[in-house]
């Protein structure tokens, strides 16, 4: 993953990039991937558990995190793709409650997540617990919401 993100090692990495790498070797979060003739064209992290257990609690709930799809790929089906297959296997890992953050101003993203199920707004969210400063810390956002899917 680190190489993605274009850097040669760990020592290299900005913090947040860091607590990823961090959270896939230990086995906290997993990294999906769509290619196309071996390049990525789209993404989704699961994590496992996060400090705001609302966001992933380590047991019952998970947090789906950094989805995205390069710009030509879009209106393709490839998105609703890759969120189902990662959905069913969050599913079948007995996990009950995924959540997912979008920004309140992505109206595209919103009716996407609602279709998928993900209608129960948790919170407003002023900190990403994946986005993190020096200290591993959550750094403040902007507003974005956090919703919920029930996987039962």
């Amino acid at each position: 993953m680190l190489s993605l993100w274009g850097y040669k090692n760990m020592d290299s990495a900005p913090p947040t990039t860091l607590f990823f790498a961090q959270n896939i070797l230990s086995g906290n979060a997993e990294f999906w991937t769509l290619n196309d003739n071996g390049q990525i064209i789209g993404e989704l992290y699961i994590f496992w558990k996060l400090g705001d257990k609302d966001f992933a609690d380590g047991k019952n709930r998970a947090y789906l995190c950094a989805f995205r799809m390069k710009s030509e790929y879009r209106g393709k089906g490839l998105g609703s793709f890759l969120l189902k297959e990662v959905l069913e296997y969050i599913k079948n890992k007995g996990i009950q409650i995924v959540t997912i953050g979008v920004d309140e101003t992505e109206e595209h993203n919103i009716r996407m997540y609602h279709r998928f199920g993900f209608t129960n707004k948790i919170k407003d969210c002023f900190e990403d617990p994946c986005n993190v400063d020096s200290e591993m810390k959550p750094k403040a956002s902007p507003c974005f919401w956090l919703l919920a899917k029930s996987l039962s």
